[in-house]
């Protein structure tokens, strides 16, 4: 497939215009050739995700993050900041990010996050509706609940509030949710489902009686991978789509 036409299906997945004003998204690095084969899909572009491109032959590698948030003034093949960059560049390869407008997008992380968890009657959270909230087809136990999240996302995150509380309301924002307590509370939520929050915002939830389920930010967002290359296996099926194997999240637990 043309690049052109593959980069027309990305945004008929997760438009540019979704995204929020601070993001990099897009072809950030176009391949030295038009023609796409292989298609690596990871959440990030790394040195381990950049050479396991390279190893598959892949023509381009589309990643959850992107590159380049900040200005580069340099790229270096030793730096941390653009060394996985310049071995794609150095492979002819090409990177695509979509990232808050692919939270955003309909069938995204967060709808992803939401049919992960069974919710019911799921709608977008104002303003940025960017996250999502709905009913559990049941109320569930807070403990329970957390513990159901961390099996789901493969997960060892925790929770604020009373374990016994019961939740039917729930919120989910994949990724450095903490800051939308807020909206999540204006939705309606008794319990909000997101990968990483501050101190500050930890202790905000325990005034506004707002249970947190903190479960990783990696975790809370990986999960879009399989139902975005299910997405471009349809819209275009010549292409050979394969899911990183060598990714890991970067934060261990003993």
């Amino acid at each position: 497939m043309e690049l052109k036409a593959f980069c027309a299906c990305m945004e008929s997945i997760a438009p540019r215009a979704l995204a929020l004003d601070f993001d990099n998204v897009g072809l950030l690095i176009e391949p030295d050739h038009p023609e796409i084969k292989k298609v690596l899909l990871a959440l990030d572009c790394t040195s381990v995700t950049a050479q396991e491109a390279v190893d598959m032959g892949a023509d381009l590698l589309i990643t959850h993050h992107p590159q380049f948030f900040h200005g580069v003034k340099s790229i270096g093949f030793s730096s941390p900041v653009t060394g996985a960059a310049a071995l794609l560049l150095r492979h002819g390869i090409g990177h695509f990010a979509a990232h808050t407008n692919l939270d955003a997008a309909e069938g995204g992380v967060n709808d992803t996050l939401a049919d992960l968890l069974n919710l019911q009657d799921v709608a977008p959270i104002p303003p940025e509706n960017i996250g999502r909230v709905g009913t559990l087809p049941a109320p569930m136990k807070l403990s329970e609940l957390a513990a159901r999240c961390n099996q789901l996302l493969d997960s060892h995150g925790g929770y604020t509030g009373n374990g016994e509380t019961l939740i039917s309301r729930v919120a989910v924002l994949g990724g450095a949710g903490g800051g939308d307590l807020e909206y999540a509370q204006e939705a309606g939520a008794e319990a909000y489902l997101t990968g990483e929050a501050k101190h500050h915002e930890i202790l905000e939830s325990w005034e506004r009686k707002l249970s947190l389920i903190l479960c990783g930010h990696y975790e809370t967002e990986r999960v879009v991978l399989k139902s975005l290359r299910d997405r471009l296996q349809i819209l275009a099926p010549d292409v050979q789509y394969t899911i990183t194997l060598r990714e890991k999240a970067p934060l261990q637990f003993s």
